[in-house]
């Protein structure tokens, strides 16, 4: 990356660590996250020039608690510790923590004291509705420390000592429930770090290009194209980087929506020129799917399935030395971090598996963005909205969509179905309003009347959500005029389904994927 101000933020397990990563290049000060039991070393080597310490369900009151090497508060970086890392601070530099009577969970009116540089400028500062989340409380200041801030029910809510530039929050302002939040975290940087915002799109994706050429040279790189905004948008930057010795290989695993090869690959070879092949390897991928119903086995054989087929392709082509992958910063944070809810939730098909098997080295220059920034770097690159803002597809396809066993037949019911939802929410504004919106076809069969005949017939359920980053989701309220049209076309023009649904679940506890 290019030499410019860095902020590490340690994670100690809080579940919104990545938040903080989030506001601060909103602010244009690139950011990393590393595990807090990470070699303070390797820290250092980064040469950051402000410190976050996250928070984290631990107490330090507990034996065997995510610790801070004392080398952390010895480089003299300003610091901000957030939640457990305010307890964490005040443990370590001689204050007192005690446990809290009751956890405090959710909004607390928090109420600024003295001349903190955190709540310059903040209308209303005096006063601020934040979001708690803690078992602990700092009942005592270390030394040197003054008393920045309270709510109602703790005394030190916010603390600081000056000289150093350590600073601490019992509160999240990462969070969108806290007043001012963002404001808060912008005045560390800036007031208190004197940080330069320099971390932009265009600098990424000048810089990235620049260090592709260095690890790649003249090798080959093969990557697997899905038409997803992470692979195109990784493609792109490795075509600008090193042209033709790029190898696209898409794989059609008869689970893609109705039209996408052509959407895809024609785009993508006429406006970029990308070396793209297309590997027809629908019959393999269906003939092994036959008669299989269980999500997680239709998953498993889907994802040998293309490890083989794009293995053949890959060793078809000579001198092939690096395997590119869109895996951005959320998979390679998840891959390694401490513990709890920002923690490993599942294995990622980007993060290890596929160079194993294939011996190859690996590139990925997206590991260091958000799903938001991939966007904005598309943007960059000249993509046009209809490709930068296709909704995410699920690796497996369309199979997770047919729930039950999968068939050509029930396959094209869920296109031509898919297809309507598309058109309808394209055509009322609604496509870019929503984070995800398809159709998913169900196993089961219901009575209906059509003209003058009893029908017995497929059912279809609609899946619309919102969403920033798909960790949670809700469903979307869309005008019931727009669920009226796609119910009636449905019906109408999908021979073989007489009855469509609405799912209004929401994630937690539900998925946006039915399997």
């Amino acid at each position: 990356m290019l030499n410019q101000d860095k902020v590490i933020i340690l994670d100690f397990g809080s579940q919104f660590t990545q938040l903080i990563a989030r506001r601060i290049r909103e602010a244009g000060v690139y950011s990393e996250i590393h595990p807090c039991n990470v070699d303070p070393e390797k820290i250092k080597a980064l040469n950051p020039q402000a410190l976050i310490l996250s928070g984290g369900p631990s107490s330090v009151l507990e034996g065997g608690c995510p610790d801070l090497p004392p080398e952390y508060l010895e480089w003299g970086l300003p610091t901000l510790g957030i939640c457990y890392g305010m307890q964490l601070l005040a443990h370590k530099m001689g204050g007192k923590v005690v446990a809290s009577t009751d956890r405090e969970y959710g909004r607390a009116d928090f109420y600024a004291m003295n001349e903190c540089p955190l709540f310059e400028g903040i209308e209303k500062k005096d006063k601020l509705t934040v979001w708690m989340s803690h078992g602990d409380r700092v009942e005592a200041i270390p030394p040197g420390f003054e008393q920045m801030g309270r709510t109602e029910s703790i005394d030190f809510a916010a603390m600081g000592h000056v000289e150093k530039k350590v600073y601490a929050l019992q509160f999240h302002p990462e969070v969108a429930h806290t007043e001012e939040g963002a404001q808060i975290i912008q005045n560390f940087l800036f007031k208190v770090a004197n940080l330069t915002p320099s971390w932009s799109m265009a600098s990424f994706v000048e810089t990235c290009i620049e260090d592709l050429r260095k690890q790649v040279g003249d090798s080959k790189v093969v990557l697997g194209l899905s038409g997803g905004i992470d692979s195109t948008v990784a493609a792109v930057l490795l075509h600008r980087a090193i042209g033709k010795n790029l190898h696209c290989i898409f794989v059609d695993n008869g689970l893609l929506r109705m039209g996408e090869k052509q959407e895809v690959i024609g785009f993508l070879e006429e406006h970029f020129e990308l070396n793209v092949k297309f590997v027809d390897a629908a019959d393999e991928f269906l003939g092994k799917l036959e008669g299989v119903s269980d999500p997680e086995e239709k998953r498993k054989i889907i994802g040998y399935t293309f490890i083989d087929v794009f293995d053949r392709e890959a060793k078809a082509i000579d001198g092939v030395e690096y395997l590119g992958q869109g895996t951005l910063y959320p998979d390679v944070i998840e891959s390694e971090s401490f513990k709890g809810p920002s923690a490993v939730i599942k294995s990622h098909h980007n993060v290890g598996g596929l160079p194993e098997k294939m011996n190859l080295k690996l590139v990925e220059p997206l590991r260091e963005l958000f799903k938001d920034e991939v966007r904005r770097a598309a943007y960059e690159l000249g993509m046009p909205d209809h490709i930068i803002w296709r909704h995410p597809f699920p690796g497996p396809g369309l199979s997770i969509r047919v729930i039950g066993e999968i068939t050509e037949e029930r396959l094209e019911i869920l296109r031509l179905a898919d297809r309507i939802v598309q058109n309808e929410l394209m055509a009322s504004d609604w496509y870019r309003k929503v984070w995800q919106g398809f159709a998913v076809l169900l196993p089961l069969k219901t009575v209906g009347v059509m003209g003058d005949d009893r029908t017995y017939e497929h059912v279809i359920a609609l899946r619309v959500v919102d969403s920033l980053d798909a960790m949670t989701a809700d469903w979307s309220r869309l005008p019931s005029e727009l669920l009226a049209r796609i119910s009636n076309r449905i019906i109408n023009e999908v021979k073989g389904v007489n009855r469509v649904v609405l799912d209004i679940s929401s994630k937690p506890p539900s998925t946006i994927e039915w399997e």
